[in-house]
């Protein structure tokens, strides 16, 4: 549970930065891809049948973040008025899209399966959580810079 509560801020930091838009977010987009590739050392028929996956993947978790920023985000800004009606349907809401983030992550892993190697999706999940590391450290010192 309490790493859990860790990831939270990384979530978050990742959920808005990725809601960018502009040359910014291309640009990381492809420093995660070349990253992810070194990592991964993906042969030719590998990549071929993995990129599409993934990007399949990534676009749908994006339409789920859309959703809970738009369905959840500004509702949890004032919680001041908020009455226990809208709070139970606020936890409902935020359920459903957990429940859809966890099936959506279960299929990807079966579809991944079918294109690498078990130790390879191991090696994708670090390479992502180590990206993303990468990025907040960056993102941190440019901050402490200005």
């Amino acid at each position: 549970m309490k790493n859990k509560l860790q990831l939270i801020p990384v979530l978050l930091f990742s959920i808005g930065l990725f809601a960018q838009q502009g040359p910014g977010r291309e640009r990381i987009k492809t420093l995660k891809v070349a990253f992810i590739t070194e990592q991964l050392s993906l042969s030719s028929a590998e990549a071929q049948q993995f990129w599409p996956v993934y990007n399949a993947h990534e676009e749908k978790v994006e339409a789920i973040r859309k959703k809970e920023r738009q369905e959840l985000g500004a509702r949890f800004k004032d919680l001041t008025q908020v009455d226990n009606k809208e709070a139970k349907d606020m936890v409902s809401t935020f359920m459903e899209i957990q429940s859809t983030k966890h099936e959506l992550e279960q299929q990807y892993i079966e579809d991944l399966q079918n294109v690498i190697s078990d130790i390879k999706i191991i090696r994708l999940f670090r390479a992502e959580e180590s990206f993303r590391k990468r990025l907040l450290q960056q993102f941190r010192k440019r901050r402490a810079g200005n």
